[in-house]
């Protein structure tokens, strides 16, 4: 007996930090018995396998005697049984005693093997059943290594859980180092051939929504709702919350006293832009709420095409569009509804189109499912939906090597893919280039016919003396009627938000 101490001695360090109580312990070791007998009886043997506390393991194999042995590994021929015991009968379980000091080394290698797998099955288990509830929430640990872009992160509560940040869902604006400490949302968990792995996001925002529940108390006891959150990563973010509670105003909850709160959330974004709206179920009044800091002077929706335009004073219109498009472009998703933008001077004209979209930037913002695509094999097209590309944006940004990663995608897959990209893009580029030259070219038109018309009017040479005038005479009209308009827009502002 004191001889095997030893051998459960050893399975307990092998499987030391694995927070296995006594009786997983003993399980897996006569998990991993079983198969070390079937090594050495060449096939599953039925056993009796009984680990004591001290240490002591019993085991003793059961064979049926039977006339001709068709399953060596669970029968015994009856000559064979009555060596031992002349009493044997056609039917019955011989028990055979097997020392474990007796196995070989093959044996006892197919036990640690066994009891190996069984370990990481149960570690893999625990990950699954850790996790799987958790998507959306914060996780923190340590960057620690870094792969081609990828952070490898160690999670601080769950040491054996692997733990990713891919490049696209990092903040470009950030960076990390080998053993930095590390905040980040669980966005998914992906099963892979080596288990479960945890794919972690800075740039969902899922991030910055969990970064306010954690800043905001009436967010997480569930009196302020989070209705809508959009956000590009490193640029801008718009939330709209709404209350149950009337007595809580959620903007000033989301904001803190002198802005705490959204600055607590602002640093850890490394001074991303936020903007905070008031949710509310009319699109004409989210709308206006969603274009903020932007205010807007009219809306008109349109509920069978979910369209919505926005007419805001000249002064606004740069605000209201924000840095390549980026406010507008966050609005539109913010409220579900197209977002067509108008400056009050082309709304009078009638006949500019809308500048929330130029003619360079109508094809950037026009993604497609790659399903439509003809250059793309439905095995190509299934490899890419099965990771989770399915769009035109979501190859875009891609290159050969990101491609060939894919399991299913080849060197020819990948070159193919990447033709149609460029030709795509090409094509884009090109038909973008068009109409803004054919929006030249009709605004030239449009001044030569202006031209022509002013020739043939009589008298041109007093015609700049007489536009001259006027406009210094009407200059203190104007800004009286700007003060008029802007006094108007504050009044219809006041109306709404006592509404």
């Amino acid at each position: 007996m004191s001889e095997q101490i030893p051998i459960v001695e050893a399975f307990r360090v092998m499987t030391a930090n694995k927070s296995l109580s006594e009786e997983e312990l003993h399980d897996l070791i006569r998990d991993g018995i079983h198969a070390a007998l079937a090594r050495r009886f060449d096939g599953p043997v039925d056993a009796e396998i009984k680990v004591q506390s001290d240490g002591d393991i019993r085991i003793v194999v059961l064979k049926e005697v039977v006339e001709v042995v068709e399953d060596p590994a669970r029968e015994i021929r009856l000559e064979e049984a009555r060596w031992d015991d002349p009493d044997f009968q056609v039917g019955d379980l011989m028990e055979i005693p097997v020392d474990f000091r007796d196995f070989g080394r093959g044996a006892v290698m197919a036990a640690k093997q066994r009891i190996i797998q069984r370990v990481r099955e149960g570690e893999r288990d625990k990950i699954r059943e850790e996790f799987n509830d958790r998507v959306g929430e914060l996780v923190s640990g340590e960057v620690q290594s870094i792969q081609r872009g990828t952070l490898v992160v160690l999670l601080n509560r769950a040491r054996e859980a692997e733990a990713i940040i891919p490049w696209r869902e990092q903040n470009p604006r950030e960076r990390f180092r080998q053993g930095e400490s590390i905040r980040a949302v669980l966005k998914k968990l992906e099963e892979t051939p080596r288990g479960p792995r945890l794919i972690l996001s800075r740039a969902d925002p899922l991030f910055v929504a969990a970064l306010f529940a954690l800043e905001v108390p009436e967010i997480y006891q569930g009196l302020i709702d989070i209705k809508e959150i959009v956000r590009e990563a490193g640029g801008r973010t718009k939330v709209a919350v709404s209350s149950r509670d009337e007595s809580v105003d959620p903007v000033g909850a989301c904001v803190g006293v002198k802005g705490s709160r959204v600055q607590a959330v602002v640093s850890e974004l490394g001074g991303e832009r936020i903007d905070i709206v008031p949710w509310h179920p009319d699109p004409e009044i989210f709308a206006r709420r969603a274009l903020a800091p932007a205010r807007v002077a009219k809306v008109i929706s349109d509920a069978s095409r979910r369209v919505i335009t926005a007419i805001v004073d000249d002064d606004q219109l740069s605000l209201a569009i924000g840095r390549n498009g980026q406010n507008v472009r966050l609005a539109s998703q913010l409220i579900g509804w197209q977002l067509d933008l108008y400056s009050s001077r082309d709304w009078m004209d009638r006949g500019a189109e809308s500048v929330l979209f130029g003619a360079d930037d109508e094809y950037e913002v026009a993604d497609f499912p790659l399903s439509e695509l003809d250059g793309i094999t439905p095995a190509t097209l299934a490899a890419l939906e099965a990771t989770g590309i399915s769009t035109f944006f979501d190859v875009l940004d891609k290159d050969r090597q990101d491609f060939l990663q894919v399991p299913g995608i080849g060197e020819e897959e990948a070159d193919s893919l990447m033709g149609l990209i460029d030709e795509l893009t090409v094509v884009e580029e090109s038909e973008a280039q068009g109409a803004a030259e054919g929006a030249a070219e009709a605004e030239a038109g449009a001044q030569a016919e202006a031209g022509a018309e002013a020739e043939i009017e009589p008298e041109p040479e007093i015609e700049p003396e007489i536009e001259l005038e006027p406009e210094i005479e009407l200059e203190p009209a104007e800004a009286e009627a700007e003060i008029e308009e802007d006094s108007a827009e504050e009044e219809l502002v006041a109306e709404e938000r006592s509404s």
